[in-house]
Formats: structure tokens, C-alpha cells, sequence
């Protein structure tokens, strides 16, 4: 190996799938001292969020990466095992409702959430942890029964979009298609953690609420916004979150601190869910 290699072989590699601005306040929190690997499907996007970190003095590299492609997914694995141990992943990666069709958003949210775990899961160094960026939508989910949460947790990558209940003619409406997605992220995380454990390695996730990034701006604006705006009004909290504040408790889950967390959701939504089951939120009967 030349110097350049050899450098490379002892970068502790941080990759970061998803680089809005949630990912990039985990990114700074965890990325000291390390590589940091961004990844985006936006060309963009990427190239603006590297600008960010290398300005504050992060070592980075970029990528380009459909979720919802397992070539793609496995380009960006050997992209990052290339580069170093891959130490850490932050998949923050997604579309939103107002973004996207049913059929869309199972196969990003979902499947693609399920491959990433899938395929870094094989590559993740010993002492290595990831977070998955989920959502409070997956709380707000009616039970499922445990048939369906098996399902959603164990089911192969590659047969999971053929489950009978995932179908186009079940599900129909985006928002449906993105709790299930979401529900399915943390019980998925709940079953790869075993296999990350069988690594030495851990994984979980964290349900943000409403955090306020581009795209909750233009939720807020869009005619999504008077139902975001009374999820805000009627939490304990009684605002929305920042991207920095997840970043407080992906660096906990991520790090030293958190070495005995696997396999476990962190739902930060500011009371917005309790107010749905139990408080001024609650479906009327």
C-alpha cells in the first residue's frame, strides 16, 4: 500500500445517507476527527452540505445514491469501506407525503431504509453504530397486528414491497403509506439489531416531530400547514424542534454514552404524539 492508502486504511469513516439539514447537524456532532462520506441523491444537495462541513473543518468526500436502488446502495458500501472502517451511518434519508406517491414513499422510506440496514450491516466496523432518522407519523399508527409487525421487521429486502398488505390496492393514500414505512424503520431497526450485535456493532433509531428544516418551512406554508401548526399549539413542548436537538440525542445513541442502547426508538416529538392518544389531538369518536 502507498502513504495515501495507508491513510486511508486509518480513517474512521462516518457515512451520512440523506444530507438535509437534520443530517447535517448529526454529522457535525459526530464527525470529528473522522471522515465524513456524504450521500444524496441530489447531486446538489451533496456538493452544498460538504461546503458547509469542509468550511467548519471537517474532513468529506461525496457521493450520489438512490435508496431504492441495492446497486446504488452497494456502490456507496464500497465507496465507504474504501475509504476507511466505517465507524458510523446516519441514514437520514426520505420523502415526505406531501412529496410523493404511496408506491414512492414504501419504496424509499421502507425498502430503502431496509436496504441500507441490510447491506451496512455487513460492513459496519466492530464498535460501530448507526441511527435511522424515522418519524412520529410511525407512532400515530394503529396497532398492527403481530403477523404485520413480523413482517415489517424480518421479511427479505427484496420481498418486503410484495407483502399482500403493502400492496398498491391496500394501501392508497401517502400519508398511510409513510406511517406504515415509519413504523416499519423502527421494527426493522428492533430485528437488525441482533444481527449488528452478532458485529459488535449497534443500531437505533429516533422519531423526530416537527423539526424545523426547509421542508417543514414549506409544509408549514402548504396546505398541510394548519394541521402542523395545531400539532405545535396543542404539544407539551409548544413549539417545533431543531435539527441540532436531534443531533444531541443521535450523538448520545451513537456514541460511548450510549454503548448499552440497541435495537430501541427515541420518539422526540414535544408531547405532539401524547397529545394525539391522550390530549387535545385525540380522533374524535
Amino acid at each position: 500500500m502507498n502513504a495515501a492508502t495507508d491513510r486511508a486504511a486509518m480513517n474512521e469513516v462516518i457515512v451520512l445517507i440523506g444530507a438535509g439539514s437534520i443530517g447535517q447537524a448529526i454529522s457535525r456532532r459526530v464527525g470529528a476527527g473522522k471522515h465524513v462520506l456524504l450521500a444524496d441523491l441530489r447531486e446538489e444537495n451533496v456538493q452544498a452540505a460538504a461546503k458547509i462541513l469542509d468550511d467548519a473543518g471537517f474532513s468529506t468526500s461525496t457521493a450520489t445514491v438512490d435508496v431504492s436502488s441495492r446497486a446504488s446502495v452497494s456502490s456507496l458500501v464500497e465507496a465507504a469501506t474504501a475509504l476507511g472502517d466505517v465507524n458510523g451511518v446516519i441514514h437520514a434519508a426520505g420523502v415526505s407525503p406531501s412529496q410523493a406517491s404511496p408506491e414512492t414513499i414504501l419504496r424509499v422510506d421502507l425498502y430503502g431504509t431496509a436496504l441500507v440496514l441490510e447491506l451496512f450491516g455487513a460492513a459496519i466496523a466492530r464498535g460501530g453504530s448507526a441511527v435511522v432518522i424515522s418519524s412520529q407519523s410511525g407512532h400515530r399508527l394503529g396497532p398492527l397486528s403481530v403477523e404485520h409487525s413480523e413482517a415489517l421487521a424480518t421479511t427479505p429486502v427484496e420481498a418486503l414491497l410484495d407483502l399482500s398488505f403493502l400492496r398498491p390496492d391496500r394501501v392508497t393514500d401517502p400519508l398511510h403509506a409513510y406511517q406504515l414505512s415509519k413504523r416499519g424503520n423502527v421494527l426493522r431497526v428492533i430485528a437488525e439489531a441482533v444481527r449488528w450485535g452478532g458485529r459488535g456493532a449497534r443500531v437505533n433509531s429516533i422519531s423526530p416531530g416537527i423539526i424545523m428544516t426547509p421542508l417543514a418551512n414549506d409544509e408549514l406554508k402548504g396546505p398541510r400547514g394548519e394541521g402542523y401548526r395545531r400539532m405545535i399549539s396543542a404539544s407539551a413542548a409548544g413549539r417545533a424542534g431543531t435539527p441540532d436537538e436531534v443531533a444531541t440525542v443521535a450523538a448520545l445513541l451513537m456514541g460511548p454514552d450510549g454503548a448499552f442502547i440497541t435495537g430501541t426508538d427515541v420518539l422526540m416529538d414535544g408531547g405532539v404524539t401524547a397529545a394525539y392518544w391522550y390530549g387535545d389531538l385525540a380522533p374524535r369518536q
